[in-house]
């Protein structure tokens, strides 16, 4: 029990609990559920990925500053165990994505933001794109879905998207604030600044309410 519990914190359980039921509400605007159970597995076996990862590389620094929260730091689970399972998923969020309901061009889009984060973890954060792979990630989510079933993805579903994930990378930050400072992290919110960022994440959240509110949010026909 205490493994799977390391796992489950290890891989940022809250919001990939959030990331995949967000996924199952938008696969179930295109299929039924069933298919839509298999796409928002898929995204879940990518949030692993990206959460382990994660916390994979961000082990020493999160020793340098005793994160007990952290599973590697509290020992709860290894290194070497933590790789294992990330493998695993990895392979998994390919198979489950390009030859599940998705097919090769809505999964392949669903495993491009599943790179885009964690290309975050290994680059991004450190510099003042930090934001764009949220964006892009968040953007694909659901367009990965509507492409799959033909159908052109709507203004408001991938730049709402993109406004919803950028505002959460400011407010994920930050709670770490001073410790990436020391650490030498120096993404966008790192440089904005606590306030500035939590007035940045509050603005973006209202331009993607705005938008949702003045757009038309019916579909195009799906394709059979």
């Amino acid at each position: 029990m205490r493994t799977i519990i390391g796992l489950a914190r290890a891989s940022h359980f809250g919001p990939t609990v959030l990331v995949t039921s967000i996924s199952f509400f938008f696969a179930q605007l295109f299929w039924w559920e069933g298919p839509a159970m298999v796409i928002a597995l898929g995204v879940f076996c990518g949030q692993l990925v990206v959460g382990w990862s994660n916390d994979l590389i961000d082990y020493r620094d999160d020793l340098s500053h005793q994160r007990l929260n952290k599973p590697l730091v509290a020992g709860s689970i290894t290194p070497q165990f933590l790789q294992k399972c990330l493998r695993v998923a990895l392979l998994a969020a390919v198979v489950i994505n390009l030859l599940g309901p998705l097919g090769p061009v809505g999964g392949g889009l669903s495993l491009f933001a599943i790179a885009w984060a964690i290309g975050y973890n290994f680059y991004f954060k450190f510099t003042i794109l930090s934001w764009l792979p949220y964006a892009v990630a968040f953007a694909a989510l659901p367009s990965c879905m509507a492409l799959s079933k033909e159908v052109n993805p709507p203004m408001w579903m991938w730049l709402g998207g993109a406004l919803v994930g950028t505002a959460a990378h400011f407010l994920n930050v930050i709670k770490d604030m001073n410790e990436d400072h020391i650490s030498g992290i120096k993404g966008l919110p790192q440089r904005c600044g606590t306030k500035l960022s939590a007035v940045i994440a509050i603005a973006l959240i209202a331009a993607a309410l705005i938008l949702v509110m003045v757009s038309d949010l019916s579909l195009p026909p799906v394709a059979a």
